[in-house]
């Protein structure tokens, strides 16, 4: 499945914004920051990336729908695999 590029627009703000937070990460690491501090922007990170990746699989089962290849041609085991990769 392909993704159309005009809607990943939001996911490409999301991940550039988890770009932004794991550069903070490494520089709270560097400067010796307190562990909750690190631990607590590394969830974040990490959150925001889930979320990215699930607005992936979303956008691209509902272009398999909406595009007329129907359920049928959907690779239904393929799907639940990416949906458990981010599990």
């Amino acid at each position: 499945m392909e993704l159309d590029p005009q809607y990943m627009g939001p996911v490409i703000n999301r991940i550039k914004r988890a770009q932004g937070q794991l550069a903070g990460v490494l520089r709270m690491l560097e400067e010796g920051r307190e562990c909750e501090d690190v631990v607590t922007q590394l969830a974040a990170v990490s959150k925001a990336l889930d979320r990215a990746g699930f607005a992936i699989v979303s956008t691209g089962l509902q272009q398999c729908l909406t595009r007329g290849d129907g359920i049928d041609s959907l690779d239904v085991k393929k799907m639940e695999k990416l949906f458990l990769s981010l599990a």
